[in-house]
């Protein structure tokens, strides 16, 4: 079990369902930032309280490509090749559009804690 930012445990299997919905939007944020590889994606999310094998995680790279969000590329580094993965133009858009759905939602679960 691992402790988020929130200081809630985040278990790793418990509401995964949920969360995986947050990973990608997670992804999509640092994908529109700048190209990232999937071991340096792994810790990104650890440090947000995000345990993901990268058995779970390149599936969900994978699909995100598939997509039409994220486009990938093998690079070369002395004797090691890494698969470094950016966002796309819809990429990028859905990343905008998240960005105003996340902080609609996040007002009204403010709003609403604020009221009881």
């Amino acid at each position: 079990m691992r402790i988020g930012k929130s200081g809630l445990a985040m278990p790793r299997m418990k509401h995964q369902q949920l969360l995986k919905g947050l990973i990608r939007l997670h992804i999509l944020h640092h994908a529109a930032k700048a190209p990232f590889y999937g071991q340096w994606m792994i810790r990104e999310l650890a440090r947000h309280g995000y345990v993901l094998s990268p058995g779970t995680l390149y599936p969900m790279l994978h699909g995100l490509e598939s997509s039409g969000y994220l486009r990938s590329k093998i690079e070369r580094s002395s004797r090691t090749f890494r698969r470094l993965y950016r966002a796309t133009a819809l990429g990028r858009e859905a990343n905008k559009l998240a960005k105003v759905q996340v902080r609609e939602l996040l007002g009204e679960l403010t709003a609403r804690s604020a009221r009881r």
